[in-house]
């Protein structure tokens, strides 16, 4: 089974940055296009951003502009650097391979308006 480890969510203020990283093992990694998520309180997960191999992105259009999706295949991470943060951005984010079911812990965001 894969292990997605995500960090780097926490508290920050509208306007602000944070940069979530999500590592997995290095042997797979290379292997799957990868995804953030996210899930707001009593609202269902959606697709955030995602990175091929390749590094083809792909973003939600209410993240564009704003968050940058991206992989380090040596190193097994992916990262998902989100700028001029919104309340509504605000929820669990969750790394995982693009189409996958199992998901991890995921990382808090909480934005403050």
């Amino acid at each position: 089974q894969v292990q997605l480890v995500e960090s780097g969510g926490g508290l920050v203020q509208a306007g602000g940055s944070l940069r979530l990283s999500c590592a997995a093992s290095r042997s797979i990694f290379s292997l799957y296009a990868m995804a953030w998520y996210r899930q707001a309180p009593g609202k269902q997960r959606e697709l955030v951003a995602s990175c091929t191999v390749g590094g083809r992105t792909v973003y939600a259009e209410t993240v564009k502009g704003r968050f940058t999706i991206s992989r380090d295949n040596a190193k097994g991470t992916v990262y998902l650097q989100m700028n001029s943060l919104k309340p509504e951005d605000a929820g669990v984010y969750y790394c995982n391979i693009v189409g996958a079911t199992n998901w991890g812990q995921g990382t808090q965001v909480t934005v403050s308006s």
